[in-house]
């Protein structure tokens, strides 16, 4: 991975502005995170374009069914040689267990605990007692017995977990620098708290994408770290 743990959160629409964008801030992140609504968009073909960039890839897929279909979504993706895929946690020890066995050589896989758009609330609505720190260390300690390399959660959970799981991957999304509005986040931190609690990787998409000058944004969150 680049020393840098920003990887840029590239949701565009439009392809040929997703390439500029990335283009331009290049220098000041670590990577590429590409998620459903850039896959469904643009497929294969969107994502060797922007591996020609030279920055790490990152699919968050967000895989959850049956074990065997996940696996064979696993080998489908091998050819575009992503540095990191997701899969949800909550599909169970044997759906991780399969897609790290199908995943690429270089592929790291991490299981999302809690989305950072849900609270207590939320969690209680869909029959989850836990709250969402409980939740997502259930969850990480599952995916580290399921042989996982790591997880995804949000900043206020990823000191814990880092606690528990010394050697673990920590991806932490939902992040917004100091001066930055939450959007539809509702458990945020800045990128310099998730970085100092142990996250492995920061991403950041609106702060930069939506910046009235992305590189300067880019810049500014490079020089918290």
């Amino acid at each position: 991975m680049n020393h840098n743990p920003v990887f840029l959160a590239l949701d565009l629409p439009r392809l040929d502005a997703a390439e500029a964008l990335a283009r331009k801030v290049s220098g000041h992140i670590g990577g590429i995170k590409l998620g459903l609504e850039f896959f469904c968009a643009h497929g294969h073909h969107g994502v060797h374009e922007l591996h020609k960039l030279g920055l790490p890839i990152f699919l968050d897929l967000k895989l959850h069914d049956i074990p065997n279909t996940v696996a064979a979504a696993m080998q489908a993706i091998h050819v575009l040689e992503p540095a990191i895929v997701t899969v949800h946690a909550a599909g169970g020890r044997a759906m991780m267990e399969d897609a790290k066995a199908a995943a690429g050589e270089n592929t790291k896989v991490v299981g999302v605990t809690v989305l950072t758009s849900l609270d207590d609330d939320d969690l209680t609505a869909i029959g989850v007692k836990a709250g969402p720190q409980e939740q997502a260390l259930r969850l990480a300690e599952l995916a580290q017995s399921a042989g996982l390399d790591g997880i995804v959660c949000s900043g206020h959970e990823v000191g814990a977990i880092h606690k528990q799981w010394k050697d673990g991957f920590f991806v932490v999304p939902g992040l917004r620098p100091a001066d930055s509005g939450n959007g539809d986040q509702k458990r945020i931190v800045t990128p310099r708290q998730a970085r100092d609690d142990g996250a492995s990787v920061l991403v950041i998409g609106r702060p930069i994408s939506r910046a009235e000058d992305p590189l300067a944004a880019a810049k500014a969150i490079e020089a918290t770290l």
